[in-house]
Formats: structure tokens, C-alpha cells, sequence
């Protein structure tokens, strides 16, 4: 059996890679390549490009790189006419693999699987349709996308959320505090700009800058957890003028979790980790004012971050915009932290989000139905 994945983005690599070793569990002898990074190459796949270069944010950035995003999906359709799978896997990244299950399925005719589609519930409900038309079966991690999906005509499974299986710390507190070698007296501040360059550059000084508003009230160590689509040469010069107690760190960001105070965060499926581990987290997000206007105009919900898309109502703060500096950051940490009450309470709301999100075994569920849908394609 032969498998290729497509993912663009850290997040999306990280989810691929968890499919790729339950496939590997169930079919031993599996043939796997794809686009990807350090995750799905820990996991046994070749891959063919790496996402190091796609990190691009917002209309206009994407607007100046569409030439080489169409070579980019060329040259993936002709490793998948090289590598004949059984199946294709898209993996979130939906701007991108939209156009390359399409084409998958026009030039090739090789079965396609979205996992982590796009949430037509919440965002450009139009997308269903050509989902529908450009897969073979749609695994949906949200359960309000599966009876859209299906009135637009996708054959859709609801899998449960995948984070519910990934995001699970590894060491106690102790254990954790231990290894990083925490201030007791200190709060924790977990910094989480994101893994694309140019959601770093714009969002972590603004980040540093709160933490440096927080330290004037509260003894305070911060941690950077780098993702794997960024360097520490990009990271230095934005760390270069601060005199915080900051530490980079490249593992254990789910102990990380479980044992700091707050985190403030870019917008995206982080956010949801955070949730899962109780973590009172502030979501931030800051594009070009033209990607701003143009999402405001599909957004189907009146929020933007996953927690408080998934619970109905706002549970962590959301700064959007020209709302995200340093004050307004600042402030809302040091709410939670000045009131006990406050912070027990957004604990109990992010338990609810938990809930939600499902049962574990999303991976395993996503796994089997990969190995279906490429039985159905050699029968």
C-alpha cells in the first residue's frame, strides 16, 4: 500500500505525522511520501518538499507568491504520478491542497482524503461543494461540519478532534519544573507567535513588551518554545534588545503547558492545546488590513479563535488587529492573576471546550478510513 501526504504548514506536519505512524501500526509494509517536515520524516515519510518555505501569511503575501505556489503543486501531482498511492492525503492547508486535490482527481484519478478540511460551519461556506466534487471522503474533526458536508454531497466521517490523542504532557509538574529548572517564585509566561515568519516578526515584540509590563508587577520567566519552521538566526534580533528571564526551548511544549501560569498566543490550533491542557491563554492576531477585511467578510462566526468557535461564546480574550499591544496583553494576564476566582473560572470554561471536542482515538479512526477508501480503489 502506498500513501501520500500533503501538508503545508507545522501544525499540519505534526498531524500528518501522528496518521503516517497509526498507518504504519496497521499496514507494516506501507509505502509513504509527501510534503512535510521533521514530524512526518521522524515517522517514516519521504518527503519530496519541504515546508520550511511556505510560511506565508494573509492575501496580498500570497497573492506575490502564487507563481511559486503553482510549480509547487506541479511538481507535487508529478510525485504522485512518480509514486502511483493508493490514496492521497490532504492535510488542512486548505488554500493550497484544495488545487492539488483537484487536480489529483482530474489529471491522475487517484482517491483523495481531507483530513482536518476546511470548517465550512465557520468559514467560507462555499468551499464544501468543490470539497465534495475533489474527494473520496472527507474526516472531519469538528462534529457541526459533518451535515454540511454532506448536504453538499461529500461522503464524511466525523473522526473527533486529533488534538484530543496528541496533546497529552509526558512528565508530572514536578517533573517538568524540574527539567526547566523553574522559579517557584516566578510566574510562568508561555510565548507562542507562531510558526510562520511572518506571524513571529509581527506579533513577538509586542509579546515581549507585555512580558516586560508583566514583570513590573509579578516575578517573571518566560518561555519561547521554537517551532521546527524557524530558525534561532530569525529569532535572535527580536530577543536581542530584552532583558527578561526568557528561555528558547524545542521540546516538552505540552509539560510546558501544563506547568505555566498564561500564555499569550497567535491565533490558530495552539490555541486549542492550550485549552485542552487548562492553560489561560490570550489569542492575538495581526495581518495585512486587506486579509483582515477580505476574512471578515467570509467568517460565518463572530469569533475567531477555535476555543471560543467550539464553545459559542468567548472564552479566552481575543485581540485582533490594532487591539494587539502591549497593554491590552498585558492587562488581561494580569486579571487572572490578580484574581483567583477569575482564573478558576476560565478553567472550568476551557474544561467545557475539552469536552466537545470529542472522544479520543481520532487518529486511529482516520487511519482506518485511509485504509477503506484505498481498498474501495483497488477492488
Amino acid at each position: 500500500m502506498k500513501v501520500f501526504f500533503s501538508a503545508g504548514e507545522a501544525s499540519g506536519d505534526l498531524h500528518a505525522a501522528a496518521v503516517a505512524r497509526a498507518l504504519k501500526e496497521r499496514v507494516p509494509a506501507l509505502e509513504m511520501q509527501g510534503m512535510g517536515g521533521a514530524e512526518m520524516r521522524a515517522a517514516g515519510v519521504t518527503v519530496v518538499h519541504d515546508i520550511a518555505d511556505l510560511g506565508v501569511i494573509g492575501i496580498a503575501e500570497i497573492i506575490r507568491k502564487l507563481p511559486f505556489f503553482f510549480r509547487l503543486r506541479s511538481e507535487l501531482v508529478e510525485a504522485i504520478r512518480r509514486q502511483q498511492p493508493d490514496v492521497v492525503v490532504c492535510v488542512d492547508y486548505p488554500g493550497f491542497n484544495m488545487k492539488l486535490a483537484q487536480a489529483v482527481k482530474k489529471e491522475l484519478g487517484i482517491p483523495v482524503v481531507y483530513y482536518i478540511a476546511p470548517t465550512i460551519w465557520a468559514w467560507h461556506r462555499s468551499r464544501g461543494k468543490a470539497i465534495a466534487r475533489d474527494t473520496a471522503a472527507v474526516a472531519s474533526i469538528f462534529p457541526m461540519d459533518v451535515p454540511l458536508y454532506r448536504e453538499d454531497g461529500a461522503r464524511v466521517e466525523f473522526v473527533g478532534h486529533p488534538l484530543v490523542d496528541l496533546v497529552r504532557p509526558e512528565w508530572s509538574q514536578d517533573e517538568t519544573r524540574a527539567y526547566f529548572q523553574m522559579d517557584p517564585a516566578k510566574k510562568q509566561l508561555l510565548l507562542l507567535p507562531g510558526s510562520r515568519r511572518q506571524e513571529v516578526q509581527s506579533l513577538l515584540p509586542t509579546m515581549l513588551t507585555a512580558a516586560e509590563l508583566l514583570a513590573k508587577e509579578f516575578p517573571l520567566q518566560c518561555w519561547l518554545p521554537r517551532a521546527s519552521t524557524i530558525s534561532e538566526a530569525e529569532l535572535a534580533p527580536l530577543l536581542a534588545e530584552t532583558e527578561l528571564d526568557i528561555q528558547m526551548t524545542t521540546s516538552h511544549l505540552h509539560d510546558l503547558m501544563t506547568v505555566c501560569d498564561a500564555a499569550l498566543a497567535a491565533s490558530g490550533t495552539v490555541t486549542l492545546e492550550t485549552a485542552l491542557l487548562g492553560l489561560p491563554t490570550v489569542l492575538c492576531y495581526k495581518v495585512a488590513p486587506l486579509t483582515y477585511w477580505l476574512g471578515r467578510r467570509v467568517l460565518q462566526t463572530p469569533h475567531i479563535g477555535l476555543p471560543n468557535i467550539v464553545a459559542g461564546r468567548e472564552v479566552i480574550p481575543e485581540f485582533l488587529q490594532q487591539d494587539v499591544t502591549p497593554e491590552n496583553l498585558a492587562h488581561a494576564v494580569a486579571s487572572w492573576w490578580r484574581d483567583e476566582e477569575a482564573s478558576r473560572r476560565l478553567r472550568d470554561d476551557l474544561a467545557m471546550v475539552r469536552e466537545k471536542l470529542g472522544a479520543p482515538g481520532a487518529v486511529g479512526r482516520v487511519a482506518d478510513l485511509i485504509i477503506r477508501i484505498a481498498e474501495e480503489n483497488n477492488d
